[in-house]
């Protein structure tokens, strides 16, 4: 999986002129399942999501997590974060899963973010065109790639 990790102050995505999702102070995490992502993965992104410190303390330090500030995440699939543009100037999707594989993991990583102990986790709407409004706190934005987590991957 990969996704795009911005610490935010505020977001929300609309829909066809309707709210579906809104967080104040927290992530917007911007999801991409790749073809060979697996609840693996899922769960291993949710954890990190959960755990990374990348907010600030009584000392103004990155030592807080969105769980230490009962912060919010809200997830929107992003299919293109798996796109190739290696070639051209048009990119391709083929290396974003299907509807059918990846509508699924991302409930999962909700599900898992929910599990972690973060009470406040909303969603976009898979497939929809979505609009989505953010205030990026900073600003805070990782690349986050579940691949360079996995065991003997040199990082």
């Amino acid at each position: 999986m990969k996704a795009i990790y911005q610490r935010v102050t505020r977001a929300s995505v609309t829909v066809d002129g309707e709210v579906v999702g809104r967080i104040g102070d927290g992530v917007l995490l911007l999801v991409g399942v790749c073809p060979e992502d697996t609840p693996v993965e899922a769960a291993v992104l949710a954890q990190k999501v959960a755990n990374m410190r990348v907010f600030c303390d009584e000392q103004d330090k990155m030592n807080l997590s969105v769980l230490d500030i009962d912060g919010g995440v809200l997830v929107v699939s992003q299919f293109t974060l798996c796109a190739n543009t290696k070639h051209g100037r048009r990119p391709d999707f083929f290396g974003a899963a299907a509807p059918s594989i990846a509508e699924p993991l991302c409930e999962r990583v909700v599900e898992e973010l929910r599990q972690c102990g973060v009470k406040n986790v909303q969603t976009g709407r898979f497939g929809a065109d979505m609009k989505v409004d953010l205030l990026n706190d900073g600003p805070v934005t990782l690349i986050l790639n579940t691949d360079d987590w996995k065991k003997g991957s040199g990082r």
